[in-house]
């Protein structure tokens, strides 16, 4: 999502046609353009390099025949842009983009087929960028005079006019050894760059490299508007408000039945036969509800208006102060709304004197919402906006927080609710050094997107294999697992012994091994019945017990042996010889 896609929270003076914007982009169309020059890669025989259906030279677009999309690869597209770089410099080679003496102009001749590649989809409802690694600086350093100057104007002008297409173009620069990489001789103006934005833009690019290696195996989610919602607040006025998702579970790909023979996906057809003929029900099902000894028929639009407890999606209620919101009233994720004027004028401007209302008062605003099958309360926490020296981090609007009802609380149990009884309470000393140690194991900057769900990593990680025909599974790190290396440093582990000490006394190492030499005698007497069974067993299985049962032969065993047959089958061996005898013949079905 656009951290400020409809610039919600701008000056009042601004002009009120700036309040209508287009519909946000549902979908992303993303070039990678890679330098491949000597700098980048070691230089071969320079009639490789060329593969685009423009028949440019200097560009190779990998798999440009197909035209496969990335973000549902096959598994042979897979296979080969694994072996791409085995497979560089028999099949593309590397050269200097722009050479002296030459008016092959390569870096145009990129822009213009990145620019042919993203020409489908309309830039209102299609984001479209260029994404251009390189560690040159400066693409026409080798050449000098009007010739240099006639092929940077006319780069510009293409890189201009891909922009003027609604492509934007972002530069991710690489740094030589013992070289700064200076985007002002080039690049700054080709991607837009303003003069006092040069000096942030090399730390911000390099961020930017790190959080693509960081997600490279993990499914990203775009934050596209859920749902449109209609906000009713009071006397009949009513806006309208995009919902965002910020937070989702990841689950594993949903199962699609193939036909055992053609291997073709099966599609599931639901049809309603009569019980009395037999015939196929082709009128609209109907509900019934028996009632004084009739049956009251309704119809399906019938029911829902029954049902039905409210026309707003989201109707306002009253306003709380923020203390009366507490953690555990969270039921799930929150919800993110934004306003909007597509369908609604003025939603914004409402949106806007709303939030800062609540803002300035800490107010939070009690609202209903939800189905006619899953009504629910709701609060709408107001958001102030969040930046820092690198622009935005956190936008201006509301969450919804999905309320429990009454019934929905658990209320806690305490055992003890008397001061003055004899329950083992806390003492100050260790209630200190429980303090210090979760002061000395808390965990900084924690974000639950640092780690990946390592059950949906090992799921992809045999898909992978089996796709791709690899015959060993690819190591997957847990990341949930304890960190045993950081837990073993000697400062966690004083504050930990400390914390022990307090709560269990100065002893408590001994009395561990004692408790540790009790559990190995369980583990014996266990390991000895364990020996009793195999003894029985095999005692057992030297007689034939359905000849002795059907010769009325199973009372002139011993109790001993008859309990033996009763320990190998685990059956219960209490009683007199009589019920033993009677316990075989039943388990032998006699």
């Amino acid at each position: 999502m656009d951290l400020d896609p409809e610039g919600i929270f701008r000056d009042d003076s601004d002009s009120d046609d700036e309040f209508y914007q287009e519909k946000e982009a549902s979908k992303e169309l993303v070039v990678y353009l890679v330098d491949a020059s000597p700098k980048m890669f070691a230089p071969v025989p320079t009639d490789k390099e060329k593969k685009n259906l423009q028949d440019l030279s200097g560009v190779y677009v990998f798999n440009v025949p197909e035209r496969e999309w990335l973000d549902r690869p096959t598994a042979r597209l897979i296979k080969e842009f694994s072996s791409i770089e085995e497979s560089f410099m028999s099949n593309i080679g590397s050269r200097y983009w722009i050479v002296s003496g030459s008016r092959d102009n390569s870096l145009y001749n990129a822009l213009w087929v990145a620019q042919a590649l993203l020409r489908k989809g309309s830039a209102k409802t299609v984001s479209k960028r260029i994404l251009l690694f390189t560690n040159e600086d400066d693409p026409f350093g080798s050449i000098s005079g009007a010739i240099k100057s006639d092929m940077v104007r006319t780069t510009l002008q293409r890189a201009k006019d891909a922009q003027d297409l609604g492509i934007s173009i972002e530069l991710l620069p690489f740094r030589r050894p013992d070289e700064e990489f200076d985007v002002s001789i080039f690049y700054a103006e080709l991607i837009g760059l303003e003069t006092d934005e040069i000096p942030n833009f090399l730390p911000s690019a390099s961020d930017k490299l790190e959080d693509m290696t960081d997600q490279l195996r993990k499914r990203i989610f775009k934050k596209r508007k859920v749902k449109t919602l209609t906000f009713s607040i009071a006397n009949g006025i009513s806006i309208e408000v995009n919902t965002y998702a910020l937070i989702r579970p990841t689950l594993p790909g949903a199962i699609m039945w193939l036909d055992s023979v053609t291997n073709l996906p099966l599609k599931n057809e639901r049809s309603i036969i009569c019980a009395d003929t037999g015939a196929l029900y082709q009128a609209p099902p109907k509900r019934f509800q028996p009632y004084k000894n009739e049956i009251i028929k309704f119809s399906v639009n019938e029911l829902s208006e029954i049902k039905k407890l409210s026309n707003n999606h989201l109707r306002l209620l009253g306003f709380k102060p923020l203390d009366c919101l507490k953690d555990y009233h969270n039921l799930r994720p929150s919800t993110f709304i934004f306003p909007t004027d597509e369908e609604i004028v003025g939603s914004t401007r409402i949106f806007i004197a709303l939030h800062k209302s609540m803002l300035r008062l800490r107010r939070f605003a009690l609202a209903f919402h939800g189905s006619s099958t899953h009504p629910q309360l709701v609060a709408l926490v107001a958001q102030d906006e969040i930046t820092s020296a690198n622009g935005q981090v956190e936008p201006p609007g509301m969450h919804m927080i999905y309320l429990p009802y009454s019934d929905d609380i658990r209320h806690i149990e305490e055992d003890h609710m008397a001061a003055d009884d004899n329950a083992s309470r806390a003492t100050d000393e260790q209630i200190k050094k429980a303090s210090a140690l979760l002061r000395r194991i808390d965990l900084k900057n924690f974000s639950v997107c640092q780690f990946t769900n390592p059950a949906l990593q090992r799921h992809y990680g045999i898909l992978q294999a089996l796709a791709l025909g690899e015959d060993e599974m690819p190591d997957i790190k847990d990341e949930t697992v304890p960190d045993e290396e950081g837990m073993a440093r000697p400062g966690i582990v004083n504050v930990i012994q400390e914390f022990k000490n307090a709560v269990y006394g100065e002893n408590h190492d001994q009395e561990e091994d004692e408790s540790a030499a009790g559990r190995g005698h369980a583990s014996g007497a266990s390991k000895k019945r364990k020996e009793m069974t195999e003894a029985a067993a095999k005692e057992s299985s030297s007689r034939d017990w359905e000849e002795l049962a059907e010769n009325g032969k199973l009372k002139d065993l011993t109790v001993a042996e008859l309990k033996n047959y009763l320990i190998m089958h685990k059956l219960p061996v209490t009683g007199k010889k009589e019920t033993l005898i009677s316990r075989i013949l039943t388990h032998l079905g006699k």
